[in-house]
This record gives C-alpha cells, structure tokens and sequence, in this order.
C-alpha cells in the first residue's frame, strides 16, 4: 500500500481520504494478483500489464473507472446502487455506501475479459 501513501496524504477531506483508503486496502484484499501503482495521477491497478481498474476524487463523488466495457455490461447496476457514470467512469457520491459486490463484479468482470489482452487499454472496437 505505500504505493498510494503518498496518494492518499493529499487528499484534503479527511473523510474521502478515509474512503479511498478502504476502497484501496479492499481491492488489495480482494485481489492480491493485481498490481498497484500511481498513473495520470490516480491509484490503479493492473493485470499482466493491463489496466483493470482506476481511482480518482472529487468534490462531490469518488470516480471509479474500469474503461467503458465494463461500465456498459453493468450499467443497470450502478443506477440501481445509486451511482451515476459517463462513458469512462462511475460516480459513487461521498455520502452514498460503497457496494463492494458491484465493485467485486466489475474487477472480475475486467481481469476475467482482459486475461488474453496483451496491451495495457482495450482496444477500440
């Protein structure tokens, strides 16, 4: 986790520090083949070099992007949990409760789909 440290020290609100922290030391937890690391300023993590999933903040939500397949695959999902998303990422607002079954499916969905992707981003359909 010291990867994030130095991430997660700049993060203002002590509360959405306290957030992404959990949300981080989770995936770490739940996916310990998954490799971590600090890219276009944001936690990530990757998979035999390609991209699974990435965290930022904001004012008003903690942004999940997990590329745009998987966003669409479960689209109704993150609606029903509350979130809303762009093409690119979920938004989970602060004061929502993160749905770590929802996150869970979307990282197995993305390491599952990408196992044979040899390049770090999916490429455009």
């Amino acid at each position: 986790m010291d990867t994030f440290a130095d991430y997660l020290a700049h993060i203002d609100h002590p509360q959405h520090q306290a957030r992404l922290k959990e949300i981080l030391d989770w995936v770490t937890q739940q996916f310990p083949q998954l490799k971590h690391k600090i890219a276009w300023n944001q936690p990530m993590y990757t998979d035999h070099g390609t991209f699974i999933v990435g965290f930022s903040t904001a004012k008003r939500h903690l942004a999940v992007a997990p590329e745009r397949i998987a966003i669409d695959r479960f689209s109704d999902e993150i609606v029903q949990a509350g979130y809303t998303h762009s093409k690119e990422l979920v938004r989970i607002p602060w004061d929502h409760p993160v749905d770590f079954s929802l996150l869970q499916k979307i990282i197995a969905f993305n390491i599952s789909d990408k196992a044979d992707c040899a390049t770090f981003w999916r490429k455009s359909l």
